[in-house]
């Protein structure tokens, strides 16, 4: 029985009684010695419970400080963990090396078509998504956890971009910075973690919320027509007001390229032969093959083609029946520091803006495409994890490593994407150096093609991003959550609807608040489950089990709860389990004495089974004369016999 915790500052946990473990204390070897557990040096404990420090200077202390954050981070697991490419590189063989050089080219293949049409979504020249598509890679390679990761731009990302830009290169420039830094300071301090507050619901109605919004806002390329907005309603609105400016050849050509990728992904599943590998013939396998890449490539093919058919039809005719990309500057970017200023000819409004305004103008974009970024790169993570821990902290530190070096060759933010994590995957990668393939096609492009990617149509450019981004929308997880848990659509379709209707950063905000308040009103409302149990002397008595912690959203309905249960049964003492309260604040010590009193009033017996030491001392604060807890199942006989309690006639619950 532990009637004043502070007295011998024991607690007893009955999981001891199985444990082989034998520990023993106080325990006085034949010469003097002592035998048992060694503890901490940091402070002693006297046989009156206090605490007493060592005495050690201000200088002793800063020194062992120090000297305990060196050991934590010049060691080699720490090595290891922010720098992961010394835990492959040492092993990296040949077989690793035929591997990345595979699946990095197949990948360049796919980012070249992507940053053009991302560039797009972003509202800046095609140029720009070139710029940042190549040096990002190259320092992922160093720093990314993920094999699977293709560091890069991102629809998503892209749309985040043109919210948070206004449509401004030299914005999107210093957004790629600023986020750049954001990502950098939230991964050194481990503030991977606020990702975990994205739900699944919230993140699926996100996804597929900007997946309608980048499908709108590719409409008005495959019609040929101008379209100005950044919502959902905005976009199609514009869309309606324009549509008598429908451009025939654009939309021919669009709707043409969509069937043909729509067609061509298909290629990239297709077997001819078993469907088990080895009863395949060798020719069988090969033709295989060459579905799966043309498959896997068909952004790259369709965009080769479609240039090709502009630039014959160009020197024929002396221009094109449809929409091109237009000129794109040869060469590599200059290395120089984003702009951190715009001139009255380079804003919208016509005005002068400071570093200060054009930050004031982004707002939440700062903080939301960091966190959007992330959630894009985790995905790519434990999609392909197998089950192996994904530290985001890293990834972060990763990413913002990255989007700095691209805001240096004008690039706007970016990160890794699913879809190009997932041909990365199939394309049977070994490690992050398969980055340094994609990134080198990249500068070829700049290189060499450029003056070829002005006849590219931009109706080819939005078919891609449509046929990309179509199968994002995540319909499919609707009816096993209508299944498992109907609740959790609530927050997954308010996200939906806000994102559409608000801005995306808006959007996402509403959705998170929406979970919060779902997680907060379960909080409020434990679940407590009540039974007749006898001691071992027969007295029978009222467990009463809550199942969560007590804090000031749940007490009083805890009370009451309480309160109720035990009318049902005032002739019998009625315990309180506490073996899942790890947690307690003063509101809830204030009505634990109240309900105290409840029970004094009612001359019921009330104790607390297990109560952790540190809420025992805090309800104690309050409730020093009625407060009784034990430990051990035995000691419930005796706090009955010392308060005099007799046996009566048992109300079954």
């Amino acid at each position: 029985m532990k009637t004043t915790p502070a007295s011998d500052h024991v607690y007893f946990n009955d999981g001891f009684k199985c444990s082989s473990i034998s520990i023993n204390t106080n325990l006085t070897e034949q010469n003097g010695g002592s035998v048992g557990s060694q503890g901490s040096s940091e402070f002693i404990l006297t046989s009156d419970g206090k605490k007493i420090i060592p005495p050690h200077s201000k200088m002793d202390c800063a020194k062992s400080w120090l000297k305990r954050c060196t050991e934590r981070t010049f060691n080699k697991k720490t090595l290891h963990k922010r720098l992961p490419i010394t835990r492959w590189l040492p092993k990296y063989s040949s077989d690793d090396a035929v591997g990345d050089l595979v699946a990095g080219v197949t990948v360049g293949l796919t980012v070249i078509p992507q940053a053009l049409a991302y560039a797009g979504i972003a509202g800046v020249p095609a140029a720009y998504g070139l710029y940042g598509s190549f040096l990002g890679c190259f320092v992922y390679i160093f720093l990314g956890s993920c094999k699977d990761v293709p560091f890069g731009p991102s629809a998503i990302v892209a749309l985040l971009t043109f919210q948070a830009a206004q449509g401004s290169w030299q914005k999107s420039v210093l957004l790629c910075l600023l986020c750049g830094i954001v990502e950098l300071l939230m991964g050194i301090f481990g503030l991977g973690f606020l990702i975990d507050f994205v739900s699944g619901p919230v993140s699926s109605g996100f996804t597929s919320a900007v997946s309608l919004i980048i499908v709108t806002s590719q409409i008005k390329d495959i019609l040929g027509i101008a379209v100005k907005g950044t919502t959902f309603l905005e976009l199609w609105s514009q869309i309606i007001e324009n549509v008598q400016n429908t451009q025939a050849s654009d939309t021919i050509l669009g709707l043409t390229c969509i069937v043909i990728l729509l067609m061509m992904r298909l290629l990239s599943s297709f077997k001819i032969g078993s469907i088990e590998p080895e009863l395949r013939s060798k020719s069988q396998n090969i033709m295989n093959k060459i579905f799966w890449i043309v498959g896997t490539s068909r952004n790259a093919i369709l965009v080769i083609v479609c240039g090709a058919m502009g630039y014959i039809i160009h020197n024929i005719h002396e221009g094109t029946p449809f929409r091109v990309i237009g000129y794109i500057p040869p060469g590599l970017p200059t290395f120089e520091l984003p702009p951190t200023s715009l001139s009255a000819n380079e804003t919208l409004s016509g005005y002068e803006e400071s570093f200060i305004d054009i930050v004031r103008s982004m707002g939440s974009g700062l903080i939301v495409v960091p966190l959007i970024s992330l959630m894009e790169n985790i995905a790519i993570c434990k999609a392909f994890a197998n089950g192996k821990p994904v530290d985001a902290s890293q990834e972060l530190i990763a990413i913002g490593v990255a989007n700095i070096a691209n805001s240096f060759v004008q690039g706007f933010p970016g990160t890794g994407a699913l879809s190009r994590g997932a041909v990365n995957h199939a394309s049977g990668v070994r490690t992050s150096l398969s980055n340094v393939y994609s990134g080198a096609l990249v500068i070829l492009a700049l290189l060499f093609f450029t003056p070829y990617f002005y006849y590219i149509p931009k109706a080819t450019l939005a078919a891609i991003i449509i046929a990309a981004v179509v199968f994002m929308v995540e319909v499919k997880v609707i009816k096993p959550m209508w299944r498992a848990k109907k609740s959790d659509l609530v927050p997954g379709i308010g996200t939906f609807l806000a994102c559409l209707i608000l801005p995306l950063e808006i959007g996402i905000l509403i959705g998170i608040g929406l979970n919060v308040i779902f997680i907060l009103y379960h909080a409020a409302r434990p679940k407590i489950s009540t039974e007749i149990l006898s001691t071992q002397a027969g007295n029978e008595y009222l467990m009463i089990t809550p199942d969560r912690c007590l804090i000031f959203p749940s007490v009083d309905y805890v009370r009451n709860l309480v309160n109720k249960q035990s009318k049902r049964v005032e002739n019998v003492p009625v315990v309180i389990d506490a073996s899942h309260i790890y947690g307690a604040d003063f509101t809830a010590a204030t009505v634990i004495e109240s309900l105290l009193k409840d029970f004094a009033s009612r001359e019921q017996l009330l104790f607390f089974y297990n109560l952790k030491p540190s809420i025992c001392t805090l309800f104690e604060s309050l409730s020093p004369t009625e407060f009784e807890v034990y430990y051990q199942e035995d000691q419930l006989d005796e706090l009955l016999k010392s308060r005099n309690y007799v046996q009566k006639k048992v109300v079954t619950v």
